[in-house]
């Protein structure tokens, strides 16, 4: 299974409007996505779709997260999502 591991731009971390923006991206995806902190087992990951997994999470700025994701066209998919948390969206 394809994985990524992304590093958490956002000042914020993963609250509010960068994980509305990461949920909704997840979303129109055709694949199941998963994420988890880094060094956590891959059967704790949570689906990364849920606004709800993703605000429990509590990734904050500068924490490493690991994306997981099966099928067609998951490596380009977890790609485009490593970019989305790399990216500082509140500075946007």
């Amino acid at each position: 299974m394809p994985e990524r591991t992304a590093v958490i731009a956002s000042r914020v971390g993963l609250h509010a409007r960068p994980a509305g923006i990461f949920v909704a991206a997840v979303g129109e995806l055709p694949l199941e996505v998963t994420i988890a902190m880094a060094g956590e087992p891959a059967e704790d990951a949570m689906d990364a779709s849920s606004i709800l997994s993703i605000m429990s999470l509590g990734a904050s700025n500068g924490d490493t997260v690991v994306l997981r994701a099966d099928g067609e066209g998951a490596d380009e998919a977890l790609d485009s999502l490593v970019k989305i948390l790399e990216t500082d969206l509140d500075a946007e």
